[in-house]
This record gives structure tokens, sequence and C-alpha cells, in this order.
């Protein structure tokens, strides 16, 4: 077997135990907030006696110890089967299913919009040290940081979909459009997708912008990139062959961290926007205390963001011949 794969499996082996951590530490969290099931149930009737409550307790197996609960939980994760969702009267796998698409076009929409205008502004900033360009830009890459995501989603909405009319406000495809075909689907789910995606990247994009433009100061100063310069080499073969290159590697292992971290954006995001993804089924299942299917989210996530970590391991491994993938 070849050393990658050895690696690869590895990584997987080892990241059992912490997928059954975090599989613990969500369940006991969940069971330690006030109210169940149960309880939204009776608050959405208007009033529940004592032996109504209990009969729905029953019913969603409620009644049982919470050890108990867990290892039946764990069973039925081993049998691949992540449980029912009874407020949304489907199994949480296939709701899961149906909702990760949209998340996960949402998601890399935005990080590759970020990562591609980020490193492209940090590359103008780190070229202008000094200048008014670069203070304009570090001016806006502050703003990008320090300003919500759910304000920003609103004034884009309030200009480009009531003041000028450009694009939809809210969901991923048109109520009732009559398409010609998949390409005119397509265009409308684009449409859709340009306000929770600009929304959802700016914060990533002021950190990519940052980021590379410390990286590629400091490249800047290394021995190798003056040794390009004597060559005769032009600056913008020194910036994209040399420089950029090596300040390439920091900005990979952002982006895997980015990566990660970027469910919790899209809670905020997919709200705001009406987006039908993993996000905004996350805020639902949390009002309506739907264990089953917060734990099933909280379960996908978390497989993904170890997906995510090693492949940035490998792909930084190809960027730097001095990382070895060791078995």
């Amino acid at each position: 077997m070849p050393t990658s794969l050895r690696y690869v499996f590895r990584r997987l082996v080892q990241a059992l135990p912490m997928a059954f951590a975090i599989v613990l530490l969500n369940f006991l969290l969940l069971k330690l907030t006030p109210g169940d099931l149960a309880d939204v149930i009776a608050g959405e009737s208007g009033s529940a006696t004592p032996e109504f409550m209990e009969n729905l307790r029953r019913l969603y197996g409620l009644d049982i110890p919470v050890h108990l609960q867990f290892l039946n939980y764990i069973q039925g994760i081993l049998h691949f089967d992540l449980g029912y969702s009874f407020r949304q009267g489907m199994p949480v796998g296939e709701l899961i299913l149906e909702r990760l698409p949209a998340t996960i076009l949402l998601s890399l929409t935005a990080i590759l919009f970020a990562l591609l205008i980020g490193v492209l502004l940090g590359v103008v900033a780190a070229r202008s040290r000094g200048s008014l360009l670069d203070e304009a830009i570090s001016v806006v890459s502050t703003m990008g940081f320090a300003t919500p995501l759910f304000w920003v989603g609103l004034m884009l909405i309030v200009l480009f979909s009531i003041e000028l009319r450009w694009l939809p406000s809210a969901g991923m495809v048109t109520v009732g459009a009559d398409y010609r075909g998949r390409w005119d689907e397509w265009l409308d789910i684009g449409r859709h997708l340009v306000l929770p995606a600009v929304t959802l990247s700016l914060f990533f994009l002021s950190i990519y912008v940052r980021i590379t433009r410390s990286a590629m100061l400091e490249v800047y100063g290394l021995d190798f990139v003056r040794t390009a310069r004597a060559k005769g080499l032009t600056e913008a073969r020194v910036v994209i062959r040399h420089v950029l290159r090596n300040a390439l590697l920091p900005i990979v292992t952002v982006t895997g961290l980015q990566l990660g971290a970027i469910f919790g954006g899209t809670v905020v995001v997919e709200t705001v926007f009406g987006w039908p993804g993993l996000g905004r089924l996350a805020q639902e299942a949390v009002f309506s205390r739907d264990v089953n299917l917060l734990l099933g989210i909280f379960l996908c996530s978390s497989f993904i963001v170890i997906v995510v970590n090693l492949a940035v391991d490998l792909l930084y491994a190809a960027l730097d011949p001095r990382v070895e993938v060791r078995q």
C-alpha cells in the first residue's frame, strides 16, 4: 500500500475516538439544556396535563435514562441510522442528504470568492506597501472583520433586492418558475446564490487579505527572491512563480480551518436569506428541541471537518516538498 494511502487510513482510524467524543459531548450538552420535544409540543398545544406530558415522553423515548438513550443512539449510528426527526416527519439521514448540497454549494462558493479576491487584494497590498492603496485595502479588510454578517446580509437585501431589484432576496429558486431547460434553472440558482455567498465570504476575505499580505512581505525579504531578480526575471514572474507560491502555504492552512468554521456562518446567513441548507435546518431544530436532528447535523459537520483537514494536510505536502506524509 502506498505511503499516502497508509497515512489516510491511519488518520481516519485516529478520527474515530474524536468522532465518539464529539457525539458524546453534543449529546450531553443538548440533554443539559432546559426543555425537550415534549415541552415544545405541549407549549404549542396551549395546555397539557401531566398525563399528556408523560405519554409524550414515553412516545418519543424520553422517559428512559440518559445513558440508555445515548447507547441507543450509538447503536443506531453503527447501523448507519441517525434516528427520526419527529418534528420534520422524516429520517434524519434523509433530511441531511436533502439539505447538504445547498450548504456545500453556498460554503464552497463563499470560500472560493473569498480566496480569489482576498489573495488578489493581499498581493496588491504587498506590492504597494506603505502606499495609499495599501492603507485603503487594510481599512476595508478591518471593516470586514468588524461588521456582523446578519447586518451585511440585510443591507445587501435592501440595496440589491428592494431598491435596485437586481437580485432575489430569499430562497434558492424562484417559486413556481417554469424553466425551459437545465441552464435556466442553474441561472436562477446562481442569481439566488450571489447575495448569501458574498455576505458569507466577507469575513473570510478579510482574513485572506491580511495573511496574503503578511506572507508575501515575509517571502520578499528572503535570499532566493533577490537571486531571482538578479537573474533578470520579470517582476511578474518573481511574484507569481517564487513569492506567491511560497506564500500560499499559510493560506492553505487557514483555508482548511475556515472550511471547518464556516458552518457557524451558514446558520446566520441561511436564516437571513432563507437558504434551504443545514444551517437553517439546525436553527429550526434548536427551537423545536429536535435532539436527533441536531446530533445528526453536528455529526455530519464534524465528519466534513475531519475530511477537509486530511485533504489540507495532503495538499500541504504537495505544495511544500519539505513536508513529508509519513506512515
